[in-house]
């Protein structure tokens, strides 16, 4: 993980945090809401421990299916997440995900700051995803 190229996206999310919490980080909810739509989860499996790996196989409009994985690195339910990212597109290098999650008074704040990407034109496309997935977070949470 060399690359300086970073993006953050962040929402506040109308729930309470242990929900949201649950959300991001439960297999079954997140076959519900992951992904940038029109992209969906086909299948999530996660190990909520430091050394755990998860993996979130994307079904793709084109019939593809994207896998991302990576092994989590900090877990401090219900508060903060931090994951590497790779992808098994043959292409991608691994970067590093912290997601944090802030109780408000309307709800849970979450921050994504996603590090070391690789290229611009993957920046780009992680902040797409990044705030896609926070649109479908909150449609799930609501």
């Amino acid at each position: 993980m060399t690359s300086s190229l970073a993006l953050i996206a962040r929402r506040t999310i109308r729930a309470k945090l242990e929900r949201v919490f649950a959300a991001w980080t439960e297999p079954e909810q997140l076959r519900a809401w992951w992904g940038p739509r029109p992209v969906t989860c086909s299948d999530a499996v996660v190990d909520l421990r430091v050394g755990g790996c998860y993996r979130i196989a994307n079904a793709l409009p084109d019939g593809r299916t994207l896998t991302i994985y990576g092994e989590f690195r900090t877990v401090e339910p219900p508060r903060k997440l931090v994951y590497t990212w790779q992808m098994d597109d043959g292409r991608s290098e691994c970067s590093l995900v912290t997601v944090t999650f802030t109780p408000r008074a309307d709800g849970t704040e979450v921050v994504v700051v996603h590090e070391n990407v690789p290229t611009e034109a993957m920046r780009e496309s992680h902040e797409r995803g990044w705030r896609g997935c926070l649109d479908a977070l909150e449609s799930h949470s609501a």
